[in-house]
C-alpha cells in the first residue's frame, strides 16, 4: 500500500469515528484506555461514582482480551468456538449493556482496535447476539439490531488492514 492510500485509510477512519454521536466517542476512547492499558481510565473517564462502578466492571470483564488476542478460531470449524464465542458475547453484552454504543458502527470501530483486523468475521454474529439478549431493553435490542447492515452481516470477506487511528483523551485547554 503507497503512503496516499494509507493517508486516505486514515482520513476514512477519522470521518469514520467523527460521525460517531459524543456520548460514542467518549466511550471509545475510555474503552481502548481499558482496553489497550494506555492510561488509567478510572482517573480520566470516572465522573461520579456511577461511573467509577462502571469503569471497574469494564476493567473486570475486559480481561478476556488477552486470551482473544491472537487465537482467532478457523471459521471453517466448531474447534474452539465456545470459549472464544462466549468470551466475545460477555464482552460485547457489556459494551451494550452500557447504552454508550449505539449501532454496529460504533461497536465494530472499537473492537477492531481492542482486538485487530482477525476479530472481523465474528463481530457481526457477537453483535446480533449480545444485541438480542434479555439484558437489553427491548426497544434498545430493535435499535441495535436494525443497525446491522445486510451488507456487513453477509459480507463474503474481510480486510485484514490493521486500523491506524486509535482516538485518545484530549485535555480541554488542549483542544
Amino acid at each position: 500500500m503507497n503512503m496516499h492510500d494509507a493517508q486516505s485509510l486514515t482520513i476514512a477512519e477519522l470521518r469514520e469515528f467523527a460521525s460517531f454521536a459524543p456520548c460514542e466517542q467518549r466511550y471509545i476512547k475510555r474503552s481502548l484506555d481499558v482496553g489497550l492499558g494506555r492510561a488509567d481510565a478510572i482517573r480520566l473517564w470516572a465522573r461520579d461514582a456511577e461511573e467509577l462502578c462502571s469503569i471497574r466492571l469494564q476493567y473486570d470483564v475486559y480481561q478476556d482480551l488477552r486470551r482473544l488476542r491472537g487465537i482467532t478460531p478457523d471459521e471453517m470449524s466448531l474447534d474452539g468456538l465456545e470459549d472464544y464465542m462466549g468470551r466475545l458475547l460477555r464482552m460485547t453484552a457489556f459494551d451494550l449493556g452500557q447504552e454508550r454504543l449505539n449501532g454496529f458502527s460504533s461497536y465494530r470501530f472499537l473492537y477492531e482496535r481492542l482486538l485487530g483486523p482477525d476479530i472481523r468475521p465474528w463481530l457481526p454474529a457477537a453483535f446480533c447476539g449480545a444485541s438480542a439478549l434479555p439484558q437489553l431493553r427491548p426497544e434498545r435490542r430493535k435499535l441495535l439490531l436494525q443497525s446491522l447492515s445486510e451488507a456487513a452481516a453477509t459480507a463474503p470477506g474481510w480486510s485484514a488492514r490493521a486500523p491506524s487511528f486509535y482516538p485518545e483523551f484530549v485535555e480541554a485547554e488542549a483542544a
